[in-house]
């Protein structure tokens, strides 16, 4: 008989009720090129405030990774720019940083992955030739330490290393690259790791000199009509930041790699500009901010990969006064050093999806088919209240089929819940804490905790409903994974022998 002490047996229990709870996330940069920069502990104070669980340093500062202990945050910290070289070229130099910069603050702070220097293949190309050697080093000196398979190694590349990212169908890497990148995404497939890129919407929209709309740039909801189109795959771009992410999977594929996952490791929008920087304003990057989070947060990939989440950090906590160059590069920031919101209608812990309010809405990048076949079902015999979404009502514009669906599939979802009813809707849609409402459209919200209200509008929906619950007869999809029915099984196994 398997003997478990109390504290196991409740460390055992907890492991198999929040399993799922891990997944899609969005974490954020924190810079330090700040004059009055907060002592480490307030910045933690800071980041747990908002419920942030996701942090990239750019350094390996120990103030800071002292701080994180035991604070379950999850990090990413870097080699910079300048140590790249000594590691790439002396394998003991790597051991060494691992020994001074990972090894004694784990397993107390979570450090989750090493960034390898920042953009170096555009940014500081004679660096280039030694960049997946210094990768390779590191990996090593992990292997060494027992660390391996806790630490990911990767390294952050701009989109600038993809000369004509549109069409996204036929974006490649700048061929004078090839053979770094092919050895790049070689190692990356052989540790389980990931391709970190910095994609930042505000350049590409900058620097297109009125090519694609400020919506697209922003991420806001757009009519098919004025979605932009891959000519080549009929892919419907809504978003720019899709675009861009689709471009770099693409790029990827054409040197025959696939199954490497893509984490946007920069991504943001400034808030304040020079004379000439005029969409570098608040309204434009809390609008971005906003949009962004609630579009990783919908737990699905671009048009190409649209199983594939696009876990994103933020660019970035704090604004970095002290960085040179234009105006608008000193306030990228989401919070002021004092913790106080930068964006005065809404903070990050609001969008985060760290909250108890449970909505249910459509998946970006969903089959059109298959999501008007849910919208038609949930107004119609799912019953679904969708006055709201007709013609000149509160919710219609954005006259958009994801944006009627999502509406639909969450009143249906809260109406009928309380009877089995499901999130799915033949795999279109997904549960999130992210409040999908806006202006004047307000999605009721359910709460998973016990007291009930949070999120819900003055009209609740009822805790009973007559009618169907299965969404499609004879092809009702569980939501319950292969994965999450194992992870049962296992734990009530345990429980039987204990």
């Amino acid at each position: 008989m398997i003997r478990v002490n109390p504290v196991q047996w409740v460390l055992l229990l907890l492991s198999c009720f929040f399993t799922n709870a891990l997944g899609v996330y969005v974490g954020i940069n924190i810079g330090t090129d700040v004059s009055s920069m907060p002592p480490a502990s307030n910045v933690v104070t800071i980041l747990k405030a908002n419920q942030i669980t996701h942090v990239r340093l750019y350094d390996a500062d120990s103030h800071m990774l002292k701080a994180l202990s035991n604070s379950r945050i999850e990090v990413m910290v870097s080699v910079t720019n300048e140590e790249v070289l000594g590691i790439g070229e002396t394998p003991a130099k790597a051991a060494s940083w691992i020994s001074k910069n990972i090894v004694p603050y784990m397993p107390s702070t979570n450090i989750t992955a090493i960034a390898v220097g920042s953009e170096v293949l555009t940014s500081v190309p004679h660096l280039g030739p030694v960049l997946v050697s210094a990768m390779n080093n590191l990996h090593k000196a992990l292997v060494a330490s027992n660390l391996n398979f806790q630490v990911k190694i990767s390294t952050p590349q701009s989109m600038d290393i993809i000369p004509m990212p549109f069409p996204p169908s036929t974006a490649t890497f700048n061929s004078s690259w090839n053979p770094t990148i092919y050895q790049l995404l070689q190692f990356l497939k052989n540790t389980n790791s990931y391709y970190m890129l910095n994609a930042y919407p505000y350049y590409g929209y900058a620097n297109g000199h009125g090519i694609f709309p400020l919506d697209y740039a922003l991420s806001r909801p757009m009519p098919s009509s004025k979605q932009i189109v891959d000519p080549n795959t009929l892919f419907h771009y809504d978003s720019m930041f899709d675009a861009m992410v689709d471009a770099t999977y693409y790029s990827i594929n054409a040197l025959n790699f696939s199954g490497i996952q893509i984490v946007v490791t920069e991504t943001g929008w400034p808030w304040f500009g020079g004379l000439n920087e005029s969409d570098a304003t608040l309204e434009n990057a809390e609008t971005f901010t906003n949009n962004l989070i609630r579009r990783v947060l919908n737990n699905s990939g671009p048009p190409s990969q649209p199983t594939m989440p696009i876990n994103t950090y933020i660019y970035e906590l704090f604004n970095e006064d002290k960085r040179p160059g234009h105006v608008s590069e000193k306030n990228w920031g989401v919070f002021f050093t004092n913790g106080s919101a930068i964006y005065p209608q809404s903070t990050f812990s609001r969008i985060t999806g760290n909250s108890t309010v449970i909505f249910c809405v459509a998946i970006g990048g969903a089959d059109q088919d298959k999501l008007e076949a849910g919208l038609n079902w949930a107004c119609g015999q799912g019953q679904a209240n969708c006055s709201p979404i007709q013609q000149g009502q509160r919710c219609y514009l954005p006259n958009t089929l994801l944006n009627h669906a999502s509406y639909a599939y969450n009143d249906y979802y809260q109406r009928m819940q309380g009877v089995g009813g499901t999130c799915d809707f033949n795999g279109t849609a997904t549960t999130t804490t992210v409040n999908p409402s806006y202006g004047s459209c307000i999605f009721t919200g359910s709460s998973n905790s016990s007291t009930g209200s949070e999120g819900l509008s003055p009209e609740s929906p009822p805790t009973t409903a007559s009618g169907p619950v299965s969404l499609f007869a004879g092809s009702m999809n569980l939501p319950i994974s292969k994965v999450q029915i194992l992870i049962t099984a296992a734990c009530l196994a345990v429980v039987m022998l204990w």
